[in-house]
Order: C-alpha cells, then structure tokens, then sequence
C-alpha cells in the first residue's frame, strides 16, 4: 500500500508491519478510528515507504522472513531521518530475554499478541505523549542553552527572562516524569496512587534525616528536588513485565513472583536508554538508584544483587520502607489493607534484617505523619 500521508490531515500517522494480513487488518481495524493507519507486509516495504514519509509510530513484528523486526530496527536507528521515530514490537514471543533485546536494540515497548484492541489504544496514546514531551523538553532545553549564552553580550535585564524559561524546563520535565509515571500505574491497576505516596512518604524520610542529622555527610551533598522528582520512577521496569502477572488478581506464584522482581534490572536499563537522549544526568541517577536498589535487604537477602548492609544505597534503603509501608496499607485483590499500627509492628520487625536499624529509628519517630498522608488519600 501506498504509505504516502496526506498533508492536510493533523491525525498522527502510524505504520503497521506485519507479514500476517489476518494481523494488518485487525490492528487496522483497532487504530483506524483514532490514527491514519498504514500498513506494510514486510521490513523491505517499510524501509521503502519511509523514503516518502516518516510516520509518528512504527508497530514492528519481530519475526518476518527475509527481513525480521530487530534487523529492521536497527536499520531504522542507523538512518538520521527515522533515528527518532519510536517503535511499539507486536510479537508472539513472550519470554522475558527476548523483551529485553527489543528494548535494548531501541524499541519503546513491547505488546504481546493477541493483544487487546483498547489496551494497545491506550499504550500508544501514552508513548506518543511521552514522545511528544521528550521532544518539546529537548527544545525548550536547546533554546535555554542558547540564551545562557545571550546573557554573557547582554545586561543583567535578561536575568528573568532565563528564570522564566529554567521554570517552564522544570515543568516540562515534570510532565515527562509524571506522565512515564503514569504509564507505570496505568498498567498496574492495583498500586493506583503508590507513586505518589511513595514520593510524600520519602520526602518526610528526608525532612526527618535532616533534622536528626542522620548520614549527615550524604546527605548534605543531595538535591532535594531532583531526588523527589526521580523517585516517581522506581517502578518505571514495570512497563515490561507481562500485563498477565502485573494485573493478576490474585497471589503470584514463585515462578510469576521470579518475573515480576526483574522489574528493578528493566528498570535500570529504561533509565539508561532515557540517558542516552538527554543531556539532564543527575535526577536520571537518582532514579535509576530508586529503580535498581529499593528491594534490597540490610541482611542481603533482596533483590536484584543482594545488596548487604550499606553496600545498598543509602537512597534505596529509604524508598525500601516508603514503598513496604504503602505496600502494607494498601489493598489487594488476595489481602485485606493493614492498619497503620500493623504496618509499623511489621516494619519495626524487620529492623536490621529488612531494613536500616538507623533509619527505623528515625522512621518510629515520624510514623504518624506516614498515617495522615494513607489517611488522606482515603479520603480523595
């Protein structure tokens, strides 16, 4: 098919690529509505529609003959013009290694077929978003960049148009976290409120720290704001575990349970991909120490490398307890939401063996304060 995009239409385009018609016609069936929709039956044919136009998603089987997915897309990073068109993998393959390698080779996402119509709606209305963000926080980025450098010719009058515009960078990265954040939550039905929970309870963590004046030295070296900003993203791996064991609406097994803690690595290898494109580093850093670390035990008995004692980040063994405790009070489909005197009993127990003794001393001292923000949110 002709994938020529008609210029008077502002409908963003997306091209499907799948050597399956039966396929073609049921994701053209699923987009048409929302999306201008066009359709290639192989990597060649695609690589030869992308010489009239660039669509704004590519949907990429990964096993075609002559041409497969993950040839195609590296043949799609190594051309300058299709370089930074985001691409969404439909495949049959659901093994976690295979996943992994599609992220790896630049894909955003990864849908397992059959897929359903409305989710894959709605997982291509969030990765255009977060798109469409990226890219007007890159731009806003270049051009404060630029006048940073008018204000070396320039008097001092300038000063508050570059805070305008430092304040409007803030914003907009606020917006990419909020929205990957909601990305996260949005596949997980069950933890709806966790990310920003987990941020209020880390940020009466740190107000306690400073004036207990605990890990003083670390902690003096911190950006406050950064560290609560990257902290909506410790469950950012989430996006890549199967929908089947994220929504399962009752109590994992251990082999499903084995899945779902790879959520800490996938999410370190996100953030690192979100690295490569920006030149903003530092609350990148902090939440890929959120991401990677927050399962850790103190007796080493967590998750992902064992981490033992203060091996583990100081940044992760505080989230460890925000994330526990919102954990403990909220409900599950298999259990009953504890009550805040349980939860603390629970988190007191694991003193030294789950977590910190240094920082459950603290985290005693504030707990009542962790109670009025669950009781809050029961109340919105």
């Amino acid at each position: 098919m002709d994938a020529a995009v008609s210029a008077s239409t502002d409908r963003k385009t997306i091209f499907l690529v799948d050597d399956d018609l039966t396929n073609l016609m049921v994701g053209k069936k699923a987009l048409s509505g929302t999306y201008e929709v066009f359709t290639q039956n192989s990597g060649a044919r695609l690589l030869k529609a992308l010489e009239k136009s660039v669509p704004d998603l590519i949907l990429l089987d990964v096993e075609m003959p002559e041409m497969n997915g993950h040839e195609v897309i590296k043949a799609l990073k190594a051309d300058q013009r299709t370089a930074g068109v985001p691409v969404i993998f439909l495949t049959a393959k659901s093994d976690s290694e295979s996943e992994l390698e599609g992220l790896t080779l630049g894909a955003i996402d990864y849908i397992i077929k059959p897929f359903s119509p409305s989710l894959l709606l709605k997982r291509i209305e969030v990765h255009l978003l977060v798109e469409s963000q990226k890219r007007r926080l890159e731009s806003q980025t270049q051009e404060l960049m630029s006048q940073r450098q008018e204000l070396l010719r320039f008097n001092t009058s300038l000063r508050e148009m570059v805070e305008s515009r430092t304040k409007t960078v803030t914003e907009l990265q606020d917006a990419l976290l909020k929205t990957m954040a909601e990305l996260v939550e949005c596949r997980d039905d069950i933890t709806g409120g966790h990310i920003e929970r987990t941020q209020r309870y880390l940020h009466e963590l740190l107000k306690a720290m400073q004036r207990q004046d605990i890990y003083r030295d670390e902690v003096t070296s911190w950006d406050w704001q950064l560290i609560l900003q990257s902290a909506q993203l410790h469950d950012v791996g989430k996006i890549i575990i199967k929908d089947s064991i994220l929504n399962k609406p009752c109590k994992l097994t251990i082999e499903e349970f084995e899945e779902i803690k790879k959520h800490t690595t996938f999410g370190g290898v996100v953030i690192d991909k979100i690295k490569e494109s920006t030149s903003e580093q530092a609350f990148l850093e902090y939440a890929k120490i959120f991401a990677v670390t927050h399962h850790e035990k103190w007796d080493g008995s967590g998750y992902p490398a064992g981490l033992k004692g203060e091996e583990i980040p100081l940044l992760g063994r505080l989230m460890a307890i925000a994330d526990v405790y919102d954990a403990l009070r909220s409900a599950r489909p298999y259990k009953e939401a504890y009550s805040h005197e349980d939860a603390v009993r629970i988190i007191t127990d694991g003193r030294g063996s789950h977590f910190d003794p240094a920082l459950i001393d603290m985290f005693l001292d504030i707990s009542d304060e962790f109670n009025s923000i669950a009781a809050a949110f029961k109340k919105e």
